[in-house]
């Protein structure tokens, strides 16, 4: 027996998350699925980030156990021969069998981008979120560095979400301006349900001139959810990267 870690990117668009749901295909569905089949044994995937309907990513983690002799590094190249072509994986690998991709401290980094111009441009339109309303990226910014380093991030958490602490830290939290889009690049060592998307959210209000940048402190401090800006759409959002620390 071994255990096989997967790189995963995917195009969220056609697929209801990450996780198994009772009422539509999922991408840890299809790679149970196409997995049980090529290896001629039942396996389940299991996932370090649960992402959301519509969410994409381009390097999702994911490890499962086998008894297969494929060689761990070949499961990749005769995996996705099977999978669709919105989800390819980049890379397998075999890991230590204890490894949990859950309960390993990392960083993950997300991309929310923004297009912004006077009229949507259908190319974009299912991996970034438009709008006409000009944005004060430099106002955005300013709003951003505020939500850096360890928080109570009660305000920015679906109040769906059922977990121990809404405690999280950011390492970084950066608006950049490419072109047309602008692109809100967040790392931080765990993120709540919808975090990032209420993230985005805020900081586009802030871009409008309807908050002051100042305003996102007391939102932190208000620890409510009502505080905060609206979820942005899934379709701006992509898991960018994970990457595993070593223990402290």
């Amino acid at each position: 027996m071994k255990r096989v870690m997967l790189t995963v990117a995917y195009d969220g668009t056609n697929y209801h998350g990450w996780q198994i749901q009772p009422n539509g295909e999922t991408i840890e569905g299809i790679l149970n699925r196409c997995l049980s089949e090529l290896l001629e044994e039942h396996v389940e995937v299991i996932g370090a980030s649960r992402t959301d309907a519509g969410v994409h990513a381009m390097g999702n983690i994911a490890v499962f156990d086998t008894d297969s002799p494929i060689p761990a590094d070949k499961i990749s190249y005769a995996l996705n021969r099977r999978l669709p072509e919105d989800i390819k994986v980049q890379r397998s690998e075999e890991v230590d069998g204890s490894f949990h991709p859950r309960h390993v401290t990392s960083c993950k980094t997300y991309e929310y981008r923004i297009y912004c111009a006077p009229f949507p441009m259908p190319v974009r339109r299912l991996y970034s979120y438009f709008t006409y309303v000009p944005l004060d990226i430099t106002l955005m910014q300013r709003a951003a560095s505020a939500l850096v380093g360890r928080h109570d991030f009660k305000s920015f958490c679906s109040v769906q979400a059922q977990v121990e602490t809404t405690v999280r830290q950011i390492d970084s939290l950066d608006v950049i301006q490419e072109g047309r889009e602008i692109v809100i690049r967040v790392t931080g060592r765990g993120f709540l349900y919808n975090m990032v998307r209420i993230i985005a959210g805020t900081l586009m209000e802030v871009g409008r001139g309807h908050r002051a940048p100042e305003e996102v402190k007391e939102i932190l401090e208000a620890e409510n959810r009502a505080a905060a800006g609206p979820t942005a759409p899934a379709c701006g959002l992509t898991l960018v990267q994970i990457v595993y620390l070593p223990a402290e």
